[in-house]
Order: C-alpha cells, then structure tokens, then sequence
C-alpha cells in the first residue's frame, strides 16, 4: 500500500499531539517495578508501548515485541531481575539489531541471560534473579537505552547500581530524562560526578503519574511550518519545561524560521520569514529528529552538516543509508563520514517524476518526508503504516490539517 499526499494551499490546525512513547515505555517499566496498582496516566497509543503494556500484564513465556527498540532492551533488564523464564524475541529485523552490550553488562551483574540464535542478538532467553554486583562500567557513547534499562532496574537490586560512563557520553537528555522519572516514583538516583551515576537500594513508589504529550511527534508539524509559506498551528500537550531531550528541537526550528509560543498546555507555531544561510548542528543528544532536518533543509535549500549521528546506523533501519537513498530520489545528493555525520552543500540530481519514498520499515522515514509534498505535489508514501510504532494518528491529523491523502494500490 501506498499514500498519495496533496498539501493544503494555507494552514491553520489545531493538534492533539500523542503521548511521549519515550515517557510511557520508562513509566510502565518503572510502575511495574513498583508492583504499582495506579497505571500511569495518558499512555501512548502507539505500537511499542501496546507490546510494552502486553508484555508486562500477560506475562507469557514467550514474549515477542515485534520490532520495538525500547521493549526490547528495558525488557531485557527488566526480565532479569523478575522471577521465571521468559525468551524475548521480535521481527526479523530486531534479531539483527546488536544487544551484545546491554546483555554482557547485565551479566557483570550476575544475570542469567542465554541467546538463542546468533550470539550476540536476539532472542534472548533471561531467567530472573537477585542480582549480586552493584557496578558496572560502560562506554559513554553506546545507546542510551542500555544505561537507562540498567539505571531503571537499580532500585530492585540489594546493594544499589553505581554506573561509570566512560569517554563522551551520547544522548545525555535521555539519561536525565530516565534520572527524573525513576525519582517521580520515589527511587534516588543521580549523578555523583560527571560521569557517574547512582542508584540507592530504595524501592519505587505507587504513585499517580500522567505521560505528556511527543516532542519528537512535534517535529513533523515544526516541519510543515518552516515549508509552508504560511502558517499557525496549535499543538496540545506539550510544555516549555518538559523532560523530553527532543524538546530542543524548537530551538533548532527557530533558526528555519519557526517561532515556539507557549501557553500552560500547548504551543503555537509562527512563521518568522527568518532563514539560515546554513545549519550546522551535532545531533548527539536529539538523535530522532535527524531526518526530520535533513528533509527540511534540503527543501529549504539550506545546506547542512549535521553530527553525533553514529546512533542512526542501529535504528529500525539504518538511517543515514536511508536518508541519502530517498533524497536522491527528490534530486538531492547527500554525503555521509564516518558513520556519524551528514552533508549536503547544494548538489543537486534529477529528482524523479514521481518519487516513491520507501519507508524501510521506519516510523520517522514515513513522517519525515510526508511533509515534503509541500515542495512535491508528485510524492509517493510506500508503506505508511509504519506511522503506528509511535504516532497512529499522523495520517489523520494530516488530514485534519487540510491534506489530501488517499490510498493508492
């Protein structure tokens, strides 16, 4: 199935934003944890915190998160300090998605961990126990998902978790946001240096807990500001002191031309006519909202370099390939080094007539380039229910907006 997509000539929408997959995926780990009673208030809707919800309240002893990143690694820690035997399986794509160095710090720790295929992914098969070390080094550029799943688990451990990050610390807003949660629900946890954290042996809580909205979902409409030639729109849910990393992305919007006001529960989005003769920006702590800058700026005509990308290659896809595969298919040539960074300085190819965008499986390639139909009436959307892993309603606030999408065979 395909998506043909038609852009509204003036725009002027008001969005009820999901909630933060990224707050609820945390909140339900830590809630059961808890043997909490009072379910965290405004889950997701979405596909990974639907497997997560499965996952955790039918307690199979095979549990398969289909292609669900977060399920996957926090359920990993999770399962190893709960009693019985569980395999943890997905798609074919997640067993090709590496989880060698979550599992092997887990077992440092003293869990019963075994991989049922290739070593080194999944399936995993996790006998819970007591785990009986309470320290545990790891590299401060691997996935933030791996410390956050150790941290969460911290408080159910006998002695507590001290963890040592080692070199550059990537994503260090998602360490935080794991930090602020777990205290919300009575842990103590936070750094003891800059480069340490620590976990008291001090029980979760059962307390009330309401997840706000996406800020990674707000990027998507942030984009269809800075293409449109005009427009406002309200987006619900979301707060200027909010704990999610991705918030910074309307201070990277602001350079595109897009200005952030906020009430007490939404912002409205303004065009300011303001345009970067460049963007020149390190990614490493906002990972998820790469593509969404790649495609605006491109479209803007904006050339970029943008780092701190080397998470992307681990992704649902590998994102940078993916990235420079589907640009060129609009007529722009983008280069990649080292695996971490991006470039586009103008170059440019023949775009197809009718550019099919293929989504790779991958939620954010789906919503990333949707918006590109205000530049390219012509474009295609291949596969756009991937949209459901984080944000089921796109299409439909799309076409709330005043888009046009209809389903081509």
């Amino acid at each position: 199935m395909r998506y043909k997509l038609s852009a509204p000539s003036q725009l002027k929408a008001s969005i009820q934003l999901p909630a933060s997959k990224s707050i609820s995926n945390r909140a339900l780990i830590i809630h059961a944890l808890a043997k909490g009673t009072i379910v965290p208030g405004n889950l997701s809707d979405c596909d990974d915190t639907q497997v997560m919800i499965k996952a955790l309240t039918e307690g199979n002893e095979v549990i398969d998160i289909m292609a669900a990143g977060t399920a996957m690694r926090f359920l990993t820690a999770y399962l190893s300090v709960t009693p019985g035997t569980h395999t943890i399986t997905g798609t074919a794509r997640m067993q090709q998605r590496p989880i060698l160095i979550l599992v092997n710090a887990l077992r440092e720790l003293g869990a019963q961990i075994e991989y049922v295929g290739n070593e080194g992914y999944p399936p995993l098969r996790i006998t819970g126990c007591q785990l009986s070390a309470n320290e545990i080094t790891l590299k401060g550029n691997v996935s933030s998902q791996y410390i956050s799943a150790l941290l969460m688990i911290g408080p159910a451990l006998e002695q507590g978790l001290t963890v040592h990050l080692t070199g550059d610390i990537i994503s260090r807003p998602y360490i935080n946001l794991t930090l602020q949660l777990m205290r919300d629900f009575g842990a103590a946890a936070d750094w003891c240096s800059d480069c340490s954290i620590r976990v008291q042996p001090q029980p979760y809580k059962d307390v009330p807990f309401t997840v706000e909205s996406d800020w990674s979902a707000a990027s998507y409409w942030y984009q269809i500001a800075a293409l449109s030639p005009a427009a406002e729109i309200e987006l619900k849910g979301l707060f200027r002191n909010s704990y999610q990393g991705d918030s910074r992305g309307a201070e990277v919007f602001a350079k595109l031309g897009v200005a952030t006001e906020f009430t007490d529960r939404s912002v409205t989005l303004y065009k300011t006519g303001l345009k970067a003769e460049r963007l020149d920006e390190d990614f490493i702590d906002i990972p998820d909202l790469a593509q969404t800058f790649v495609v605006t700026c491109a479209l803007m005509n904006i050339p970029f370099r943008f780092t701190g990308l080397q998470s992307l290659k681990i992704k649902e896809t590998d994102r940078i390939a993916a990235l420079i595969a589907e640009m060129t298919k609009l007529g722009y040539v983008l280069r990649d080094k080292d695996n971490s960074v991006l470039l586009w300085d103008g170059e440019r190819c023949q775009p197809q007539e009718v550019p099919v965008i293929k989504t790779y499986e991958d939620h954010r390639m789906a919503m990333a380039f949707a918006p590109a139909v205000i530049s390219f009436p012509q474009i295609r959307i291949d596969e756009p229910g991937v949209v459901t892993k984080s944000y089921p309603g796109y299409w439909d606030d799309l076409r709330s907006a005043g888009f046009l999408v209809e389903q081509e065979d």
